[in-house]
């Protein structure tokens, strides 16, 4: 049975909502379903940054064998206005420990857009950062040659309907979405291994 790990925040983590509705976990329903032999694991810490998840990747990597790691971190750097600078930093050190420890592991990055309203940060500067923000997966995603989810939550974000009543989270239905998006990039790459 092969891993795959869902590195990520409240976003993977399915805040809100029963452990069966997260995307991780419908993902794992699909698995089953094509009969592919991975096991998933959900990771997703609800108010994590780039930056407490390069705290805890160590312990993380040190409990299972990893055949694919989904990095998909940064929604919380976004909120809080950290530097794209130190986001990107972070997510690369968190590709090269995985990297360094299962060499032949299959590492997919999630992308996201800044939505968020920073208020303070004020228009032009935030359409700046939105701008630096959205650009920094993709230029991960190229510098490393990672399959790229150019962003997780294609569909989801501005519809209300598919939100909890913060907005921010998605609900059942929205996550499902997620999990589609993710599958968009994950499953081919997971039949090409399986065969």
């Amino acid at each position: 049975m092969r891993t795959i790990i869902f590195f990520g925040d409240s976003l993977t983590a399915g805040h809100g909502l029963p452990a069966a509705a997260s995307f991780p976990t419908l993902l794992q329903q699909r698995l089953d379903e094509q009969q592919l032999s991975y096991k998933a694991y959900n990771y997703g810490v609800s108010g994590e940054t780039s930056a407490g998840g390069r705290q805890r990747l160590a312990a993380v990597l040190a409990r299972h064998s990893v055949d694919v790691f989904v990095l998909a971190l940064g929604a919380n750097d976004g909120i809080r206005g950290i530097p794209v600078r130190e986001t990107t930093q972070n997510l690369q050190f968190i590709i090269d420990a995985v990297r360094r420890q299962y060499p032949q592991a299959q590492i997919v990055l999630a992308g996201l857009e800044f939505p968020f309203d920073l208020g303070p940060l004020g228009g032009h500067r935030l359409a700046h950062y939105a701008t630096e923000f959205k650009a920094l997966f993709r230029t991960l995603a190229e510098k490393n040659s990672l399959p790229f989810v150019p962003f997780l939550l294609q569909g989801v974000l501005g519809h209300r309907e598919l939100n909890l009543a913060d907005g921010v989270h998605p609900n059942a239905a929205g996550q499902k979405i997620l999990a589609e998006n993710v599958w968009q990039v994950l499953g081919p790459l997971l039949q090409v291994h399986a065969s």
